[in-house]
C-alpha cells in the first residue's frame, strides 16, 4: 500500500512539473542544419523576413534588448512586432511546405504578426499551461527555415528581474 501512495505522489509531482513546460510538435520538411533560438528573460519582439510574399526567408527574436542571431536570411524590410509591458506570445501558427510558408505570432493582448503566404499544411502551436509563454524556437534551416518547433514555459519573473 505504501508503494502505491509513493508512486501516486511521484506521478503527481512529475505531472505538475511538466505542466509548466511544454513543447509543440515540429512542423516542416526538416532538411538542413538544426538551430535553437534562446535568450535570457522575456521575449520582447519578433522580426520576420519573407521572400516576395511567398515563404519565410528568416526570423529573429529579441530577449530584453538583445536580438538573437538571424535564422535563415535577411532580405528587405522585416515585418516586426514589439511587445508591450506584460504582453507575451501565447500562440504560433502558420503554414509549411518544403519551407515555412507563413508565420503568425499571437499575444495575450489580442495582437498578432502575420507574415508569408497562406498556402501549404497548417499548424497551430500553443502551451499546455494557461500562464506559459513562448520561450524559444528550434528547428532546421537549409537557407530559409525548413522546420519549426515552439517551446513554452511559465517565466519566473522574480528571478529574471533580479538578474
Amino acid at each position: 500500500m505504501r508503494y502505491i501512495a509513493v508512486f501516486a505522489l511521484l506521478t503527481a509531482c512529475a505531472l505538475a512539473d511538466e505542466s509548466y513546460y511544454s513543447f509543440s510538435k515540429s512542423v516542416g520538411s526538416g532538411g538542413g542544419l538544426s538551430y535553437s533560438v534562446t535568450g535570457e528573460g522575456r521575449i520582447t519582439a519578433v522580426r520576420v523576413w519573407e521572400l516576395y510574399s511567398n515563404y519565410i526567408y528568416g526570423f529573429q527574436i529579441r530577449y530584453g534588448v538583445l536580438w538573437s542571431p538571424v535564422v535563415g536570411y535577411v532580405s528587405g524590410e522585416p515585418n516586426e512586432i514589439e511587445l508591450f509591458e506584460g504582453e507575451r506570445i501565447i500562440q504560433v501558427s502558420g503554414k509549411y511546405g518544403h519551407y515555412i510558408q507563413s508565420l503568425i505570432f499571437a499575444t495575450n493582448k489580442g495582437r498578432s504578426l502575420h507574415v508569408g503566404q497562406s498556402s501549404g499544411n497548417s499548424f497551430n502551436m500553443y502551451p499546455t499551461h494557461p500562464d506559459a509563454e513562448l520561450r524559444f524556437l528550434s528547428g532546421r534551416v537549409s537557407g530559409p527555415p525548413t522546420a519549426l518547433q515552439a517551446h513554452w514555459a511559465v517565466l519566473d519573473t522574480d528571478s529574471s528581474e533580479n538578474n
